[in-house]
């Protein structure tokens, strides 16, 4: 999926449980964050974030409430260009 739909996907906060992990991760690594991977931990830092965003599978989807810690990284600091 193109990085417009997932970010349009992850902002609209409509289908939270379908967004595909791998999408996702690619979403925040087009986005400048750095990757880290630990075990089955994908954790993502910025500088200029505090956050860390810290994702896990679920199946080949993100965890929803995963999904709204993104936007809600992505909505506070404006990132993505559509906030």
């Amino acid at each position: 999926m193109s990085k417009a739909k997932i970010l349009q996907q992850v902002l609209s906060g409509t289908s939270d449980a379908n967004v595909r992990f791998d999408d996702l991760c690619q979403l925040l690594l087009g986005l400048q964050f750095e990757m880290r991977i630990r075990g089955s931990h994908h954790l993502f830092r910025k500088a200029g974030v505090e956050e860390k965003l810290n994702l896990q599978r679920d199946g080949d989807k993100a965890k929803p409430y995963q999904v709204r810690q993104v936007r809600a990284v992505l909505l506070k600091y404006h990132l993505g260009g559509e906030t």
